[in-house]
Parts: C-alpha cells; structure tokens; sequence
C-alpha cells in the first residue's frame, strides 16, 4: 500500500470518527426528546413538553451537523480505492413535529424513534465502513 493510499485511508476514517460522534450525539437527544415525550403525553404540563420539543431541536441541529460530516465522509471515501460512495441523500430529514394535543404528541414520539432508528442505522453502516478501513491499513 502506498503512502497516499494510508493518507486516503487515514482521512477515511478520520471523517467517519466525525460522523459518528454527530450521529451518537443526535441518538442521545432523541432518547432525551422521547423520554420528555412520554412525559408529555401522560400530563407533564408544560416545562415536559418545553424540554422535549428542546431536545428535539438540539437532535435535529446534531442531525444537521451529521449531514455534513457524512458528505465529508462520502467524499474521503471517493478518495479510497474500493469505494464509489456512500448513499446518504435525504439523510434523517426531520418535518415540523411542534404540534400540540395528544394525538400530535404520539405523532411526534412515532417520529423521535423514526429518528433514533435512522441514526441507528447510519451508524451501524459508518461504524462498518470504518472497521474495513482499519482493517486495510493494518492488511
């Protein structure tokens, strides 16, 4: 293996450590958001439902900041050889959730474990990609 191709490599997996860290961070605030949420749904008034719509804004500016190290990470990958890309377009698109009422409430709690499952998977698939790219520096 060449220099530049452990240079290629070492980026790689640099920008998956990014994405990764977005990822978990979103993850955490989504649990946040749905423990709040269920608060919320069974009568926590309004400092439960003020901390989940809270959690869920910082989720979502986590999101975002996922989306980009994710691009980045796509990128790096480019630069390997062996990998054409990775597929994350409309990755974790997040709607308007800030309804009220209870029904709303349970929409929005359908909608945090769509998100949690979402972060879920791109982790699991980042995690994998990088694992392969240990795996070739040390080959």
């Amino acid at each position: 293996m060449t220099e530049i191709e452990i240079k290629e490599i070492r980026e790689a997996i640099s920008a998956a450590d990014d994405a990764l860290t977005y990822l978990r961070s979103a993850r955490r605030y989504l649990d946040s958001a749905g423990n709040w949420g269920l608060l919320d749904m069974f009568g926590g008034g309004l400092i439960s439902g003020l901390m989940k719509h809270s959690k869920m804004g910082d989720a979502e500016r986590e999101i975002n900041n996922a989306r980009y190290a994710l691009q980045r990470f796509s990128k790096e990958l480019r630069d390997v050889s062996g990998y054409s890309s990775i597929h994350i377009n409309d990755f974790l698109t997040f709607a308007d959730f800030f309804f009220d009422g209870f029904v709303a409430d349970i929409l929005v709690q359908s909608k945090i474990g769509e998100g949690k499952r979402q972060c879920d998977d791109a982790i699991r698939q980042v995690e994998s990609i990088k694992l392969e790219l240990e795996n070739r520096l040390r080959g």
